[in-house]
């Protein structure tokens, strides 16, 4: 993928004096008093705003939070402590703009954060004229919002289309860069983790990985489905044995490829979706019919980690086991370090989607994968194939002139 990115333009002194408009992804968890709890997103917008302000650009920063009725704005809505927090984080105050559509004061080496942009109207349906006067704030537009890249709407996809200027800011350009190498540009094996609850959720995920990589690793409710395909018996554990049929089409398209599936070999069970319940390790198939499948056990995670130890580019998306939960820990645990002693050696590793960036931060190993990905449903997309509405819309911009 190719776009301008704040990077090229900043070096090239454009920017100074110019109106910035930065589309980040600030929508952050709050407490009930309303205060930001986890900064994450906060922190990985700032490279972006040093940037655009060291060039000398008036910037604006705009962003969601939540799913708010658009049209109103209520206080839970509101930005206002992501503002508070972002000032803090800068070590200068950023105002919090409330009623920016017609028209944003800012000087040259100033920062301001406009008000929820999810709460206008014609925000969600992408409505082209919301998006030219997005555009009209601006002489430079910069989509740093890699977590909503997959949406077409009207701060993501629509003013970038009309912008004097579209780039890409640092965080959405790492994203872009990262996950072409892990998969477009990968080196081989490639292994695909994928795991979750269901394989209907990540069913488009598997065939499109299918074709591609050489090892396809599932875990937790999908594994059990596929283990359920290879006519092991899983008593209560969670599968979806209408989608068996499918289940065996991605693996007759590893076959057809040379590429495998490893599924595990024993597994940790239990009676009760619960720490406290009794527990055992059993072989597979060896599963009672009142038990579910809670973790994989001590050989599938020796295996797995020859596997993993194989890899020259490892893509990992969802926990193997209840992780959450410290008797089904193990085997997450275990492809956490697994992965990152891989990345030692020298392999390429991505991790993306909520549970597995939490996996990865409780065991220690956050610092020890090449890359984390910052956004989940874009992430997602992404390994299904699918085009990113935002970034084709920064591609399509790629070649224009600059001209302000």
């Amino acid at each position: 993928m190719r776009v301008k990115t704040l990077e090229e333009l900043a070096g090239s002194g454009v920017l100074k004096g110019r109106r910035v408009l930065i589309r980040s992804d600030l929508n952050a968890p709050h407490d009930e008093a309303g205060n930001v709890t986890d900064d994450t997103r906060l922190r990985a917008s700032l490279p972006a705003y040093r940037m655009a302000l060291e060039a000398g650009a008036a910037v604006m920063v705009m962003s969601h939070r939540g799913r708010p009725t658009e049209g109103s704005l209520r206080p839970e809505d509101s930005l206002e402590h992501v503002a508070a927090r972002l000032s803090e984080l800068l070590g200068r105050r950023v105002p919090l703009v409330r009623d920016w559509l017609d028209g944003v004061e800012v000087k040259p080496g100033e920062i301001v954060l406009l008000e929820n942009c999810r709460c206008n109207k014609g925000e969600k349906k992408n409505d082209p004229e919301l998006a030219r006067r997005y555009a009209s704030l601006c002489d430079v537009y910069v989509n740093d919002a890699f977590g909503t890249a997959h949406r077409a709407q009207a701060s993501t996809e629509g003013v970038a289309r009309v912008a004097k200027v579209a780039c890409a800011g640092p965080l959405l350009a790492r994203e872009i860069d990262a996950l072409t190498r892990a998969v477009e540009e990968a080196r081989h094996p490639l292994m695909a983790i994928v795991a979750g609850s269901k394989v209907s959720t990540k069913l488009t995920i598997l065939n499109h990985l299918a074709g591609r990589v050489d090892r396809l690793v599932v875990g937790g409710g999908i594994a059990n489905t596929f283990l359920l395909a290879r006519g092991a018996a899983i008593g209560r554990s969670l599968a979806e044995p209408d989608l068996v049929p499918e289940c065996l089409m991605v693996l007759e398209t590893l076959k057809s490829k040379g590429a495998e599936m490893p599924l595990p070999v024993d597994v940790v069970v239990s009676k009760s979706f619960s720490p406290e319940g009794p527990y055992r390790t059993c072989a597979v198939g060896e599963v009672a019919d009142d038990e579910m499948i809670l973790d994989i056990g001590p050989e599938s995670r020796r295996a797995l980690d020859r596997e993993v130890r194989a890899a020259r580019t490892i893509v990992w998306n969802g926990p193997v086991g209840v992780f959450e939960m410290e008797p089904f820990a193990g085997g997450t645990k275990a492809l956490a370090e697994s992965v990152a002693a891989a990345t030692a050696q020298g392999a390429f590793s991505i991790v993306g989607g909520g549970d597995t960036i939490s996996a990865v931060r409780s065991f220690g190993v956050a610092d020890k994968v090449s890359y984390i990905s910052t956004g989940g449903g874009a992430f997602l997309e992404f390994l299904e194939g699918k085009t990113l509405p935002a970034v084709a819309a920064l591609e399509a911009r790629a070649d224009d002139p600059v001209k302000l």
